[in-house]
């Protein structure tokens, strides 16, 4: 029996579609990535913004063709979608054989079994019950790097953000669970480790009474096989000095922080409900600096939020342009049901949204391009990700490069390197975002 799994949205879901896959792997089941072999569909889907649930709606369409031809015996939806819109689905797209809500995934073999037997059926769980951690897991991002969800759910409740309703209060994984998946990631050739959550900052203190991301990076440092670990979705607010200090001591620990701030205008940031403001942004940037000077810090805005004016527009500009930040994405506000954003006053009309995000990005771009233009000359460790056709060069990743977000850096070899090698290069030049180097020694 073939399954075809389709994974859409972030990278936490991305691991709750690893762990279905571990599950189904377990109960004999074979995978395809060739919708004509398949027999059954199982898409886990996303609904954070609108353009991830129209995204999700047309796959789930799409498949649903599939069903209604014939071609295939079942149709499974998952994940945020499915828990936040189980029964607007099953009504409105009666090809929907069975629903798995996001505290549910322990259930995907038993909902295909009860499918098989033709048997519709939903499985949703209580948003806020213990979430999974410790499972083997199919590695689906090519075996050298891996995301750690290291805990379920948030407690921030931004009032532009689904995910509390939908992935219910923040739950920290035990570091046990941690410990033991990452080190099976690791015997599976896994060198990178990613750590995710909706927030990493918080880890531990609704188990332990305290922050414990900085006891949970010195037992994941132990771990053999592992190279690099990156942290990403670091609340501003949350980054204590004994996390910096880790981060600059464990030589594993990639000198690379993600901080979603979303505004540079205070008003903006109280509208949304953050728990900080710029001047406490700067501090801490400061410090960071301070501390840690080859730090790479990555951000995200959102632009368009309500009542935002262009002269709100102009305080983040000025900030962005101040901060200089290594990395930066920009969202336009999505106006989400159920969230008191949508309902403010003042909504702001696309096309504005959208002139904002564009110069926000135009800025960044000259931001990147001149920091790019600086790295010529740095000797940096780098991984290996692929070679480029018919050419003596490889792509790799430098240390303040997250896979599928951020850049590359192009290394000139004749040598033979495999993906999820990691090699020490010389930056000879720079080319927009990407970097061109060559090897300078042989590891």
């Amino acid at each position: 029996m073939n399954i075809l799994f389709v994974s859409l949205g972030c990278d936490k879901n991305l691991v709750d579609s690893e762990v279905m896959l571990g599950m189904l792997k377990e109960k004999g089941y074979s995978f395809t990535d060739d919708e004509k072999e398949a027999d059954i569909v199982v898409i886990n889907t996303c609904c954070f913004i609108n353009d991830a649930k129209e995204e999700s709606i047309n796959t789930i369409l799409e498949m649903a063709e599939l069903k209604k031809s014939g071609q295939i015996r079942a149709l499974i939806v998952a994940g945020c979608l499915a828990q936040r819109y189980r029964e607007e689905i099953q009504k409105e797209i009666e090809e929907v054989d069975a629903i798995v809500g996001t505290s549910a995934i322990e259930t995907i073999a038993e909902t295909i079994d009860e499918v098989l037997k033709g048997q519709s059926t939903n499985h949703i769980d209580d948003p806020d019950k213990e979430p999974l951690g410790g499972r083997e897991r199919v590695v689906t991002t090519g075996g050298y790097y891996s995301y750690l969800k290291i805990a379920e759910g948030c407690n921030k409740h931004c009032t532009y953000c689904i995910i509390p309703k939908v992935r219910g209060n923040y739950r920290s994984i035990p570091m046990e669970k941690l410990i033991s998946e990452a080190g099976q990631l690791a015997d599976k050739g896994v060198k990178e480790l990613i750590l995710v959550a909706q927030e990493t900052t918080l880890y531990g203190t609704d188990l332990y009474g305290k922050k414990m991301l900085p006891e949970l990076l010195h037992e994941l440092c132990k771990i053999e096989g592992l190279e690099w670990i990156r942290i990403l979705y670091c609340y501003p607010e949350e980054i204590t000095d004994e996390l910096i200090q880790t981060i600059k001591e464990e030589p594993k620990i990639c000198h690379y922080l993600d901080i979603p701030i979303q505004s540079g205008c205070d008003r903006i940031l109280k509208l949304m409900g953050r728990r900080t403001d710029t001047g406490q942004i700067r501090l801490l940037i400061e410090k960071l600096r301070r501390e840690i000077p080859d730090i790479c810090l990555r951000t995200t805005f959102i632009t368009g939020f309500p009542s935002e004016t262009e002269a709100d527009h102009d305080k983040t500009l000025e900030f962005i342009n101040e901060m200089e930040f290594d990395r930066l994405g920009v969202f336009t506000y999505s106006p989400e049901e159920d969230t008191p954003a949508a309902n403010m006053e003042g909504q702001i009309e696309d096309e504005v949204k959208v002139k904002r995000q564009e110069e926000i990005m135009e800025l960044q771009q000259e931001i990147a391009f001149e920091a790019a233009e600086n790295m010529q000359g740095r000797i940096l460790r780098v991984m290996i990700e692929g070679k480029l056709t018919d050419e003596e060069a490889y792509v790799a990743r430098t240390y303040k490069d997250a896979p599928g977000v951020d850049g590359y850096l192009f290394v000139d070899t004749n040598r033979t390197l495999m993906s999820g090698d990691f090699v020490t290069v010389k930056v000879t030049d720079a080319g927009g975002y990407d970097l061109v180097g060559e090897m300078i020694e042989d590891e």
